[in-house]
Formats: structure tokens, sequence, C-alpha cells
């Protein structure tokens, strides 16, 4: 049986910075985000830190955001910034 936490929708902006731009990171989000049903986007930002919007089930949203907390093997991430941000209904997912 699901509970209201398990389908409420949410989105998150998050930002990470350290060595993640040129490690696959967007990538490597994109395919865990497709795995798990989260729609969105992830970007590179010029100051080499990655910007991405998460939408979807709470729990799922959560389970992207602590694996960008590792990011790939050969990432390193110094700090992540999450932010609750406006659900607008995304459906896929994309890397910009």
């Amino acid at each position: 049986m699901n509970t209201p936490m398990d389908t409420d929708t949410v989105a998150r902006a998050v930002v990470v910075r350290g060595l993640v731009q040129g490690v696959f990171f967007r990538d490597s989000t994109r395919r865990i985000a497709l795995d798990t049903g989260v729609a969105g986007w992830i970007g590179n930002d010029p100051d080499g830190s990655v910007r991405a919007v998460l939408e979807g089930p709470r729990p799922r949203v959560d389970e992207v955001v602590a694996w960008m907390r590792e990011g790939p093997r050969v990432a390193v991430v110094e700090d992540v910034h999450v932010a609750e941000t406006e659900v607008t209904g995304r459906r896929r997912f994309e890397v910009r």
C-alpha cells in the first residue's frame, strides 16, 4: 500500500561542486534518474559546478540526490546544495 509520502511529487534544485565536470557526472546522473523514474535536467555551469533540477516521487528524488552526493567513481564531490523548487510536471530527463 502506498502512503502519501510515497506518492508526493517534489522538485529539487541541486548544485554540486568539486571535480564534477569531465568525469561523466551528467550522463551518470541521467542514467540514475531514468532508472528511478525521476524527470528533470542536468547541466554544467561555467564555474565548474553541475546544476540539476529533479522532479518525481519524494523517495526517488531523494535517491538521486543521495547518489549525486557521491557521484561517479572518478568524481570528487566537495559540496552539494539542495533546495526545493516548483513542481512543473516534467516528464523526461535531459542533459543540457
